[in-house]
């Protein structure tokens, strides 16, 4: 955990450098635009000893939780996300109190209770990664009202033998934050859109990505991302990726053919 964190921290400093050094001849941003900078932040982080047992899938649902309710789950490991109002999440002794963009880690076959507080319903998003057989299991109990916002067609690719982090990360790209450098998912990640439109872009075709969409990127997905608007991009992110490996791979530009 504290190795993520780690990698985490020197992505997001480092991201000036990455930049000014990768986009080459690229239009910088206007003067007096914001700085170029993301913010990452950790919201929950889990060790998967293994993924290549079974083939595994992603899934998003968000769950409406009706003032002073409770709801039940049971199922295989993932994240919850508060989206609007406050929800207390409780899993054995452990009990933690969620605001707006909060989030906590769900874990696999473990009885959790979530109650939303008085007044206000709770919306929130709950993150899954789940093998074939899990996949349709029953999501929070009533009087919880869940909807599937996205699942994977078929099996996340490219899982390998040995440990994995399963993580749930908050990024936020500042205002007319200018187009990042080509990279990858050294393993795949399940976004959902928190707020602002972010501009994506992968093999030649550029496309907005407004709040409120889900967006999955498997590890062999060379793509970019941008914030042209006037409002800060914030996306959540459910990564996977190999214990040890960054989660995020950036394409080195191809050398020069040397002439004769």
């Amino acid at each position: 955990m504290i190795r993520l964190k780690f990698l985490i921290f020197v992505i997001a400093m480092s991201g000036g450098l990455l930049l000014a050094s990768t986009l080459g001849a690229q239009t910088p941003a206007p003067p007096g635009t914001a700085g170029t900078g993301t913010v990452r932040a950790v919201l929950g982080s889990t060790p998967l000893a293994s993924v290549a047992d079974a083939p595994r899938y992603f899934k998003l649902v968000r769950v409406h939780l009706p003032a002073t309710q409770v709801a039940t789950y049971n199922g295989p490991v993932g994240f919850v996300l508060v989206l609007e109002g406050a929800l207390d999440v409780t899993s054995g002794a452990d009990q933690q109190s969620l605001a707006k963009s909060d989030g906590v880690l769900v874990a696999k076959d473990k009885s959790t209770i979530f109650k939303s507080a008085p007044g206000k319903p709770a919306e929130f998003l709950h993150f899954v990664l789940a093998t074939a057989g899990e996949l349709n299991a029953p999501m929070e109990s009533p009087p919880a009202v869940v909807k599937e916002l996205y699942r994977t067609a078929s099996p996340i690719p490219g899982l390998k033998s040995g440990p994995y982090e399963f993580t749930l990360v908050r990024v936020a790209f500042p205002p007319r934050f200018p187009i990042n450098p080509p990279h990858h998912r050294s393993g795949a990640a399940l976004y959902y859109i928190f707020s602002g439109t972010g501009m994506f872009t992968a093999d030649g075709k550029t496309e907005p990505r407004p709040a409120g969409v889900a967006h999955y990127e498997p590890y062999d997905l060379v793509h970019q991302w941008a914030n042209p608007g006037d409002e800060p991009l914030v996306i959540i992110q459910a990564n996977i990726n190999q214990e040890g490996v960054p989660a995020v791979i950036f394409v080195q530009p191809a050398a020069p053919a040397s002439s004769k």
